[in-house]
């Protein structure tokens, strides 16, 4: 699209033409210019917009202003053209903000026994559902090892479990990152292993929650990233189906609060971890 046209030009610093109504391939010129991106340029972009001048970005502050600014600077200097409203290079959108009010309390539940968990260090909850208040209390954990379905890539990782209303454990990126690259693509994380896919197909699929396991690696952020970002604020346009679009509640939790998870349920993390990344696995329920 547009957008991610726009970017690469603003990393490689090259020109381009004004892209077509109807989205036609990009011209040569284009191809050309992607071919000389520098690392240097993204570097320095990257710098400059996670510096204290810009105070995190997020919306509805004066970090975000100075966000857009800067980013309209540099289309402008890539030679793009704006076309949003009224001539500028932006469009409004009516955004929604919800925030946890209040501690969060959570635990799993193994044969009567339960254990606490520590909202932001066992694990990191959030939610953008519309009810509000959320109560997932007696219902079923499932694995769904890296809750992905691709028929094209021929894996589906919920083939022959009904996850509706259940709680889906799953892994982080996809899985052959961390083995011999296989139908994914090895080391380069495809569109199935960002959080962003697995939260929206466990949501298809009427999960009450999904629970995605935190490994630094696969991931490609720290444990702090985490706690730090689910525990401020979420934003999202505002949905007519925002009750079927989102997930009751969502979430990571900590690669140690998994193994004991997996233990007391008689399994082993990392033997679950490795059936996972074969061809044919299955989903099952953690007990």
């Amino acid at each position: 699209g547009a957008s991610v046209a726009a970017l690469f030009l603003a990393a490689c610093g090259g020109h381009a033409q004004s892209p077509a109504e109807d989205d036609v391939a990009p011209p040569a010129a284009t191809q050309a210019d992607a071919a000389r991106i520098s690392s240097d340029n993204l570097a320095r972009h990257l710098a400059i917009l996670a510096s204290d001048e810009f105070e995190g970005r997020a919306p509805a502050t004066p970090g975000e202003d100075r966000t857009v600014a800067y980013i309209q600077e540099q289309f402008a200097a890539a030679g793009l053209e704006p076309a949003g409203e009224d001539g500028g290079w932006t469009q409004a959108v009516t955004l929604e903000r919800t925030a946890i009010a209040g501690p969060v309390a959570a635990s799993f539940s193994l044969n009567g026994t339960a254990w606490e968990l520590a909202n932001g260090e066992d694990i990191a909850l959030e939610t953008l559902h519309p009810d509000g208040n959320v109560d997932l209390r007696g219902l079923p954990v499932v694995f769904a090892g890296y809750g992905i379905t691709a028929p094209e890539l021929d894996w589906d990782d919920y083939a022959g479990l009904d996850v509706a209303g259940k709680v889906v454990v799953v892994l982080v990126n996809d899985p052959d990152f961390e083995t011999e690259p296989g139908r994914f693509g090895g080391r380069a994380m495809t569109w199935y292993g960002r959080w962003v896919y697995k939260y929206l197909e466990a949501a298809s699929r009427g999960a009450a929650g999904v629970l995605i396991v935190h490994e630094t690696e696969p991931a490609a952020y720290p444990w702090a990233t985490v706690r730090s970002g689910r525990a401020a604020p979420q934003f999202d346009i505002v949905r007519e189906d925002a009750a079927d679009h989102h997930l009751r509640v969502r979430g990571w939790i900590q690669r140690a609060t998994a193994e004991r998870l997996f233990a007391d349920a008689g399994m082993d993390f990392d033997e679950a971890k490795r059936a996972a990344q074969q061809p044919g696995f299955r989903a099952h329920p953690l007990g």
